[in-house]
C-alpha cells in the first residue's frame, strides 16, 4: 500500500485528488496539507511514501517544504503537481529533492502512475522531458552553491568508475535504460545495475537528482 500526503491550498483540488487515490486499492491518503509548514511538520509524523506537493502556497511554498523534507533524510518523495506553464519553479523543485513533476492537468491514470513511479524510486518526468526542462530554465536561476566550478573534479564523481561517469553523461544527455544498453553495447540489467550503483555513490536519491547532478558538475552542458 502506497501512503500519500496531499498538499495544496486550494481543498477542492484535495478533495479531488483524495477522491481519486481513495479509489486505487494499492494507496491510501494518510492527510492533507493546506501550505508548506503543514506538509513538512505532517511528513515528519506520518511518514508518507508520496508527497503531492503544490508549488505556489501561502506561506512557506511547495519548493522550500520540497527542500526541507529532503533535508531531513526522510524516505519520503516528492511529486511536485504545478501549473507547468506559469510555474517555472519546477526546475527549483526538482533541484530541492523532488522526484518528478507533473501539470495539475494531466490524465488521471497519469497522476496514479506518477505516484506509483515515485514510490518505487523513478522518475515521473521522461529524462528527454527532464533535460528540455533543466535547458529551458538553468540560465535562470542560482547556481547551486555546492558545485565546484573551475576544479578538475567534483567530490560527488571522485568514487565513480569510468564507465558509471559515462553511463551519468548520458543519463543527463536524456538517454533511457534501453538506448544506453543500446548505444553501449550492454545489457539492460547491467545498466540498471550501473544506474543504482551511481545513485548510491553521488547520494542521487533517483534518476532526476541525477539529471541535475550531470549539470551540477558539468558533465553535460544546457544546449
Amino acid at each position: 500500500m502506497t501512503t500519500v500526503l496531499i498538499a495544496d491550498d486550494q481543498p477542492l483540488q484535495r478533495f479531488g485528488s483524495r477522491m481519486l487515490l481513495e479509489s486505487q486499492d494499492d494507496m491510501t491518503v494518510v492527510g492533507e496539507a493546506a501550505n508548506g509548514s503543514e506538509a513538512v511538520r505532517m511528513t515528519a509524523e506520518l511518514h508518507p511514501d508520496v508527497v503531492l506537493m503544490d508549488i505556489r502556497m501561502p506561506g512557506l511554498d511547495g519548493i522550500e517544504a520540497t527542500r526541507r523534507i529532503t533535508a531531513a533524510g526522510d524516505r519520503t518523495r516528492i511529486l511536485i503537481v504545478t501549473t507547468f506553464d506559469l510555474d517555472e519553479y519546477a526546475y527549483a523543485g526538482l533541484r530541492a529533492g523532488a522526484s518528478g513533476f507533473l501539470v495539475k492537468d494531466a490524465q488521471p491514470e497519469e497522476l496514479l502512475a506518477g505516484i506509483r513511479a515515485v514510490a518505487t524510486g523513478d522518475a515521473v518526468v521522461a529524462p528527454s522531458l527532464t533535460r528540455r526542462l533543466l535547458d529551458a530554465y538553468v540560465h535562470h536561476l542560482p547556481t547551486d552553491p555546492t558545485a565546484q566550478e573551475g576544479t578538475p573534479e567534483d567530490a560527488r564523481l571522485s568514487s565513480l568508475t569510468d564507465r558509471e561517469r559515462e553511463i551519468l553523461t548520458v543519463i543527463g544527455q536524456g538517454w533511457t535504460n534501453t538506448e544506453i544498453a543500446t548505444r553501449l553495447h550492454l545489457a539492460e540489467s547491467t545498466v540498471k545495475t550501473h544506474v543504482g550503483r551511481i545513485l548510491a555513490k553521488t547520494g542521487s536519491r533517483d534518476r532526476v537528482q541525477a539529471v541535475i547532478l550531470a549539470y551540477d558538475t558539468k558533465l553535460v552542458q544546457p544546449s
